[in-house]
């Protein structure tokens, strides 16, 4: 087989979350374990950071790994969903994994797969580890692909766990309370480990220092340590002061991922990079604002506050997609076009809460519904239905192209046309 050929056996063979949803999700660690002991366990011959959290995770996963590549170290980041392409999911310093070593991996474990039967993400994770052991990385930034005690990433033993925060997500699975998501997520929290915990909640925060406690872990509360004191964006960064409340020291950074939301994802950032450079890692003030400007030169990452176009209309893409992403995404647009007529390009999955989500979109905003081309998509009737119950009006489409065509046909020059609500609405955009 071809690379292509490859990546479509992965989609047709494997079942696969992002297609099916929860019929994919294994809820133990059996496959991964099992995977990776007939790969002779790759994932001890290198060092790591586990990332988990509700929102944040990949920004923070990226971040890091920017922070590490820029300060000299081989820098492997292992994250989930891709936007374009296969290879965004496993990179070394930026780096997509070699289409070749792709093609050769599937071809040798074709027998451990029909032994095992592992999911698409449980054979992703396998040839993360094996890539990154091959190439001899000095540390992966590993992101859970969903929740954390039971994801399949949870088999490594990190240098650090960091996990960014708790909302509302994959509650059929994880929970559907806060803190019985954030006892899934306190699951990457290891014996002596040193964990940081972006934000918390009265609710959750008892949660995750029960589970430090009981690991022997000392738990360090970023949102406690940093905070930031000024923020605005500005040629097309995002500027933060940021106060160490410790230290009573103040240092202003700039962003490439430029959405609001990321000065919370940056005070996690930050407070994971205190405990490394404690580890002994060499990280200085300079490397890191230079990382920091530059994450999606270096990482590669997309599809966070992407301003496409600037004028005649303004367009963003945001992969926002749950209550608490989406609450971010209109916070800004208020903030930063507090005029402009707002025009929505929708497409959810239907395992979502679509209907608290849609509470929160104003109604006198032009709407255009559209969905993905994969199985666990909403498809744009059922939700342009749910909308108009909200009396959230506008047309359905069934590309989003089109959907996208038609909102830049009726958008004035001033006008704001903001496409979000999945990853796969972003990845099908042409």
């Amino acid at each position: 087989m071809n690379y292509a050929e490859t990546i479509e056996y992965l989609y047709a063979r494997l079942p696969m979350f992002t297609r099916i949803g929860a019929a994919a999700y294994k809820k133990d660690l059996h496959n991964t374990i099992a995977l990776c002991n007939a790969l002779q366990n790759p994932q001890q011959h290198f060092k790591t950071i586990h990332i988990a959290g509700t929102n944040g995770k990949g920004s923070v996963s990226h971040m890091l790994a920017a922070i590490l590549q820029q300060a000299g170290y081989k820098t492997g980041l292992y994250t989930s969903p891709h936007i374009k392409h296969f290879g965004e999911r496993i990179r070394i310093n930026g780096e997509m994994i070699a289409e070749q070593f792709v093609v050769n991996f599937v071809e040798r474990t074709k027998a451990i797969v029909d032994d095992i039967e592992p999911s698409f993400f449980e054979m992703t994770v396998g040839m993360a580890f094996e890539y990154f052991a091959k190439e001899q990385v000095d540390i992966a930034v590993i992101e859970t692909g969903l929740g954390g005690r039971l994801d399949s990433t949870n088999i490594i033993s990190p240098e650090l766990s960091v996990i960014t925060n708790i909302g509302y997500d994959h509650m059929n699975i994880l929970g559907n309370t806060l803190e019985l998501i954030a006892h899934q997520k306190a699951g990457i929290i290891k014996p002596n480990v040193p964990a940081v915990l972006g934000e918390y909640l009265p609710q959750t925060k008892p949660i995750f220092e029960a589970e430090a406690a009981l690991q022997s872990v000392k738990l360090v509360l970023a949102s406690d340590v940093f905070n930031i004191t000024e923020v605005y964006n500005q040629n097309n960064l995002l500027h933060c002061r940021v106060l160490n409340n410790n230290t009573q020291q103040s240092i202003q950074l700039q962003l490439d991922l430029n959405g609001w939301y990321q000065q919370q994802n940056l005070c996690t950032v930050l407070a994971a990079v205190e405990a490394l450079r404690k580890k002994g890692y060499q990280i200085s003030d300079e490397v890191m604002a230079t990382a920091l400007r530059s994450v999606k030169t270096l990482t590669g990452m997309r599809g966070r506050w992407d301003v496409v176009q600037h004028e005649n209309p303004t367009i963003i893409q945001d992969v926002a997609h749950n209550e608490d992403g989406i609450k971010q995404v209109l916070l800004q647009l208020k903030n930063n076009y507090p005029t402009a007529h707002y025009h929505f390009v929708l497409g959810f999955v239907s395992d979502k809460d679509v209907t608290h989500v849609l509470d929160l979109f104003p109604k006198e905003a032009s709407y255009y519904f559209t969905n993905a081309h994969i199985a666990r998509a909403l498809p744009f009737q059922n939700l342009m239905e749910l909308a108009n119950s909200k009396d959230l009006k506008g047309k359905g489409y069934d590309d989003v192209n089109a959907a996208i065509s038609a909102a830049k046909a009726t958008a004035a020059p001033n006008d704001v046309i903001m496409i979000c609500g999945s990853f796969f609405i972003i990845a099908e955009i042409a």
